[in-house]
């Protein structure tokens, strides 16, 4: 790479030309089989997939947003419900919620890692909730609505502290639904269970999607459900097909969510180099800490203790944003924003009445966040040149 060449934020093309020949045959099969819809190749990316996430099951579905409204509808979520999320996350996250007939609240996120904070979680029920002295239910005291789950939101490819989640999940009947759609393979150890856990296995379910540009992603749109409850996994089932137990069957009124046979043949092939893709990205996360680390202006992504990042992004702080991203797309570096408006000041939520200021820790990282250029076969030479831009930059500001 010459020092003026470009440094993309994503490559989607590498690794597809690399398996062109086991991605082509996918397609042949399809063809000469007749088999676009479930089948084999589904049946069989979903036991893999769920022995990659250590959970009993995976049901494939079309979507990242099927899988994470599917599984808060499983879950037991019902119109009504009021429902724990993040406000720095993708809109997908919370049309989930509302479109399992809840409504999204919020809480802020931890400074460090900006996942959800569990003691911000904990002053939500101290001050906003009561438990009903005749049902046990956690009720909303200003909106009189019960709140029955929680959606920790894996952001970055980084767990959130899911043993606090699920000790406070506990003791108010609280489900937790695991956002996973950007944390394929990321680890958790878990002090409650004496062992490492994989994202997807320890909430009553998760949802991951394939959207492309994902960790693990497909050759169009796809997403996954996983869960340990046998309840939960037939309900999906049921939901992606119409509500069908059997063909012409109706158990309940579902959707037409399913995953592609051809895309779950290709998400078997890619499964298998996942390891090793999240190594690389992992290895590219601590070149990028270590020659940023003492950059004055700089703050980089904190990983807790006991977790394992898949770094599906790589996200700094600054605080001159946008003249940064600018000087760096002039340089040829493409740089990325994820999320630069939290989701409780998007006209989309303008009815449920927040307002600036009101999580200061998500809307301060929301004004400071960049993406840096985040690939498995990025090299040394291209982050040298970010960083390199980076330190130059922010030696100007000074």
């Amino acid at each position: 790479m010459s020092k003026n060449s470009p440094v993309p934020f994503l490559d989607l093309v590498t690794p597809h030309l690399d398996l062109e020949e086991e991605l082509v045959a996918v397609f042949r099969e399809a063809v000469r089989t007749g088999r676009f819809i479930g089948g084999d190749m589904v049946e069989e990316f979903e036991k893999e997939f769920a022995a990659f996430c250590e959970a009993r099951y995976s049901i494939g579905v079309g979507s990242g947003t099927d899988a994470l409204r599917f599984a808060l509808i499983a879950a037991g979520v019902k119109a009504g419900d009021i429902v724990i999320t993040v406000p720095n996350t993708f809109i997908a996250t919370t049309e989930a919620i509302t479109q399992a007939g809840a409504e999204p609240d919020f809480i802020d996120v931890e400074k460090s890692t900006v996942n959800m904070d569990p003691d911000g979680l904990r002053d939500y029920i101290d001050t906003k909730c009561e438990v009903d002295s005749v049902s046990g239910a956690l009720m909303h005291k200003g909106k009189g609505r019960p709140v029955t789950a929680i959606v920790p939101v894996h952001l970055y490819g980084h767990m959130v502290d899911m043993d606090a989640l699920l000790t406070i999940g506990d003791h108010y009947h609280l489900k937790i639904v695991e956002d996973a759609c950007q944390a394929h393979g990321a680890g958790y150890y878990s002090k409650r269970e004496g062992c490492w856990k994989k994202a997807g296995s320890m909430g009553a379910a998760a949802a991951f999607s394939f959207y492309p540009g994902k960790n693990l992603g497909a050759c169009g749109e796809g997403g996954a459900v996983t869960t340990n409850d046998e309840s939960i996994n037939q309900v999906v089932r049921m939901l992606r097909d119409h509500g069908q137990s059997r063909k012409y069957i109706h158990e309940i009124e579902g959707y037409n969510g399913r995953l592609d046979a051809i895309q779950a043949g290709i998400l078997r092939i890619k499964l298998r180099h996942l390891p090793e893709w999240t190594e690389k990205r992992r290895k590219n996360a601590a070149y990028y800490t270590t020659r940023l680390d003492d950059v004055e202006g700089v703050n980089v992504p904190q990983e807790r203790e006991g977790s394992t990042s898949v770094y599906h992004l790589y996200v700094i702080h600054t605080k001159d944003r946008s003249g940064l991203q600018q000087f760096l797309n002039d340089n040829g570096i493409a740089a990325g924003l994820h999320y630069p408006v939290s989701l409780h000041l998007q006209a989309a939520y303008k009815h449920l009445e927040y307002k600036e200021g009101d999580f200061p820790v998500a809307e301060q990282s929301a004004r400071q966040l960049l993406s840096l250029p985040m690939f498995p076969d990025l090299t040394d030479e291209q982050q040298d040149k970010v960083v390199e831009k980076i330190s130059e930059f922010l030696s100007m500001e000074k």
